[in-house]
């Protein structure tokens, strides 16, 4: 109990120094907030702006602010202390549907598919999946799904190398063919999950993205029901690029989930409330994880409450 209690207090001091960055863009906003007596529409115009500059987008900013301003109405605020609790409820309340336990299905093996363009750092998100995964009494196998970069394959491989995890994969060749061959050696080996890798790309290379496509059909002939989880690696200093990447993403493969990854105070976070509110119809992507450094643990699964209060 004591080490986790320590784990847990060692993770929120790292995701609040991860969001540095957005408090700093924050700052002038909540300052203002403190430092005035009377709640007015200028102090609520200087918030949307702080929100803006925190990059959580026009969309967000301005529902966060309209849902602040009911607030204050209906609770009758009139401290500044009271609005600032009242923004991170409000924050809250944005947030909370993308928090969603991330938890394995029935079948076995479990197959997670991962994608992201180059750079997003998924790689190295699968390597601390696979560690996280391990840590719930579940064995791994990853795929080294990205047959277009060598570099990909010896990176996935010293993850499993470091974590004790197989890696299947192959010189070149087709992806879907070795995650199809790591679906078939999971079984044969009665392994719990499979973590697909696949290659880096961007939205617009249409010829990729239907090769991931494929891969996604391979999964399912391989194993009825496969893959289980389709998570998008974003990396958090793209800013309002990610929605691009998201919406890419989520109409070619339909995405399960989320993983952003670099929350290590050089981006700003105001993305996550950008992300709350991606999908127009229907509930948002969950966002099932966050990573703020290089560290094996450095992977955890989003909270919106831990977020909203490293947040501000």
């Amino acid at each position: 109990m004591h080490a986790f209690m320590v784990a847990a207090s060692s993770w929120a001091q790292r995701l609040k120094a991860g969001l540095a960055r957005t408090r700093d863009a924050l700052g002038g906003g909540l300052a203002a907030l403190v430092g005035r007596h009377r709640l007015d529409e200028a102090l609520f115009e200087e918030l949307e702006t702080a929100l803006l500059l925190a990059d959580c987008g026009v969309d967000a900013s301005r529902a966060l602010i309209e849902r602040l301003r009911s607030r204050a109405k209906k609770e009758r605020l009139e401290s500044a202390a009271a609005l600032r609790n009242a923004l991170e409820e409000t924050l809250v309340e944005l947030l909370a549907p993308l928090e969603r336990p991330f938890e394995p299905v029935a079948a076995r093996p479990w197959v997670i598919m991962v994608a992201g363009v180059n750079g997003s750092g998924k790689t190295t998100s699968i390597g601390k999946l696979a560690k996280w995964l391990q840590g719930r009494g579940l064995t791994v196998l990853l795929a080294a799904g990205d047959t277009f970069r060598a570099a990909a394959r010896e990176q996935l491989a010293a993850w499993g190398e470091r974590n004790g995890v197989p890696v299947v994969g192959q010189q070149a060749g087709d992806p879907g063919a070795v995650v199809f061959d790591a679906i078939a050696a999971a079984r044969a080996r009665a392994v719990d999950v499979v973590i697909a890798d696949t290659a880096g790309r961007l939205p617009t290379q249409l010829h990729l993205m239907e090769e991931i496509r494929k891969v996604k059909r391979v999964a399912a002939k391989a194993l009825a029901g496969a893959p289980h989880e389709i998570l998008l690696v974003l990396d958090a200093g793209t800013g309002q690029n990610a929605l691009a990447q998201v919406k890419a993403f989520d109409d070619a493969l339909g995405l399960t989930g989320l993983v952003l990854t670099k929350l290590d105070g050089t981006a700003k976070g105001g993305v996550v409330c950008a992300i709350a509110l991606a999908r127009r119809e229907g509930a948002p992507i969950p966002l099932r994880f966050l990573g703020v450094g290089e560290g094996a643990d450095d992977l955890q699964p989003f909270s919106a409450r831990e977020f909203a209060r490293a947040l501000l």
